[in-house]
């Protein structure tokens, strides 16, 4: 019984060193609250959601035998748009209105205060600027056979102008889904508890969602991240980092279907 008993008091006597441990944050000068415990609980389940239930391959799997026939495109050349209209929505829901809603029911605050706010004057010019730096680089990786593989996303969007100009709409949205998520409401919240510490944590999860794409771009997506989440709370806006993204996706788009092309026509 000796073993037994000694056993149960050790657990206990760690029991009990953890909740001091927890009770002083392990001697930080901020308290861990629970506040900040349900909170990063969101932004985990909003991250899981969006991975299992918001993606194309979802709508391929589970909705496009029901959606299809239900919109009358079963003979439709645009119905391969579907799965990136879905995409899009899908985005727009969990990464915007879901926040939205949890911004102002939840935590009773302004969405001004999360970035739903045009910039700061001035900062256009910096955002401009770092389309300007990163046009070469696009340029270059271009020439890659894995970008030329990977991009566009949408392999009909050459059948024409509208598939392409569509495609790239839905696109736009999913892209003010991904900067309205990660660089306002995940960095802005974040930012209230740990400063410019928020710019560190949320790189974390923003490369990982990148663990599908190309090598190159994954290792950018660290810089961007960086360097995106700092100009949003400097800028108090998510809106121009969404502009500058779908600026980047969509000269992607054109340089690696001008390389198809010009591979096609030798």
């Amino acid at each position: 019984m000796t073993r037994p008993l000694a056993s149960l008091e050790r657990l206990a006597d760690f029991w009990a060193e953890a909740r001091h441990e927890i009770a002083t944050n392990g001697g930080h000068p901020s308290p861990l609250t629970l506040h900040s415990v349900l909170l990063t609980c969101l932004l985990c389940v909003l991250l899981t959601v969006f991975y299992y239930y918001a993606r194309t391959n979802f709508y391929h799997r589970h909705l496009s035998e029901h959606v299809v026939p239900l919109l009358g495109m079963t003979d439709s050349p645009f119905k391969t748009l579907l799965p990136y209209a879905y995409w899009a929505m899908a985005s727009f829901t969990v990464r915007i209105l879901v926040p939205l809603g949890c911004i102002v029911f939840w935590l009773k605050e302004h969405p001004r205060e999360y970035g739903f706010r045009l910039w700061k004057r001035g900062h256009g010019p910096i955002y401009l600027g770092m389309y300007l730096f990163m046009l070469p680089l696009l340029i270059g990786v271009s020439f890659l056979p894995s970008f030329q593989k990977k991009y566009p996303f949408y392999a009909n969007a050459t059948d024409s102008i509208w598939h392409f100009l569509s495609y790239e709409l839905f696109y736009g949205i999913q892209f003010a889904g991904v900067e309205a998520f990660f660089r306002g409401f995940m960095v802005f919240a974040l930012f209230k508890r740990f400063g410019y510490n928020a710019v560190l944590i949320m790189t974390i999860p923003y490369c990982m969602i990148h663990f599908n794409k190309p090598v190159p771009e994954t290792l950018g997506s660290i810089i961007a991240g960086l360097a995106l989440g700092f100009m949003a709370i400097h800028s108090r806006s998510w809106i121009p980092g969404a502009l500058l993204h779908w600026s980047i996706g969509f000269t992607m788009d054109i340089v690696c279907i001008w390389h198809k092309w010009d591979q096609l026509g030798s």
